[in-house]
């Protein structure tokens, strides 16, 4: 049997090099036409503070994967890495807001990389996903809120959604479990939603998977 490192997968040699037990975050975001001017200069400056401060964690930025999935139209920007590898991309407004396609693509893109880590025999946490939208589906979304609710009721992952100003939050939690309703952003205060969510991050990467983890404050949204 030929063992040469070389010829492993290459999955298996990511792992090899990096063995610790895996935080996945997908991040699901809004680029559509509407969230020209301050909305996307805000959340391209949140993305970059976001990979600074679990950066400068040293077992965050071992431990915690992004991926990262944008729509309007729907693209992969980033298959999940660590953070170290993790280099936002500048976004940029165009077209509508396929928020469906883009969930549903999300959620099958994380079920593959849970397959690259139990083929590894990599250890992993309930994955998070993290959707941010100002505005609301402009194509069907029913298969992605049955993706969705399932994927909560069987705990596969835990579904966020943010509503930046202007988003309907009534369409959203059509789309989200009961559990966790959408939650709507104060102002333009990406930055600060960033800083909950590493901080969120470091803390369960801290932990051993199936822990119950106690998140801090959140100082980022709004009530009405």
């Amino acid at each position: 049997m030929n063992d040469d490192f070389s010829q492993r997968p290459f999955e298996l040699v990511e792992f090899a090099e990096n063995s610790e037990q895996r935080c996945p975050c997908l991040l699901l975001l809004d680029v559509s036409a509407s969230m020209s001017g301050s909305k996307i200069n805000e959340l391209n400056d949140g993305l970059i503070a976001f990979k600074n401060e679990l950066l400068a964690d040293s077992l965050a930025s071992k431990r915690v994967e992004i991926g990262v999935v944008t729509f309007g139209p729907v693209e992969v920007k980033q298959e999940f890495v660590t953070v170290d590898q993790f280099y936002p991309e500048h976004l940029s407004p165009q077209g509508n807001t396929p928020m469906g396609e883009a969930i549903v693509r999300g959620i099958n893109l994380l079920q593959e990389r849970k397959d690259k880590y139990k083929n590894a025999g990599v250890k992993y946490y309930r994955p998070w996903i993290f959707l941010i939208t100002d505005g609301e589906p402009t194509d069907a979304y029913h298969e992605a809120a049955s993706r969705v609710r399932s994927g909560e009721d069987r705990k596969e992952f835990s579904f966020f959604a943010v509503g930046v100003e202007g988003a309907n939050l009534g369409t959203l939690s059509q789309i989200t479990s009961p559990n966790r309703p959408p939650v709507k952003l104060r102002g333009l205060a990406f930055r600060e939603l960033f800083q909950w969510l590493s901080s969120s991050l470091k803390a369960v990467s801290q932990s051993k998977p199936g822990d119950v983890v106690v998140l801090p404050p959140n100082g980022w949204s709004a009530i009405d």
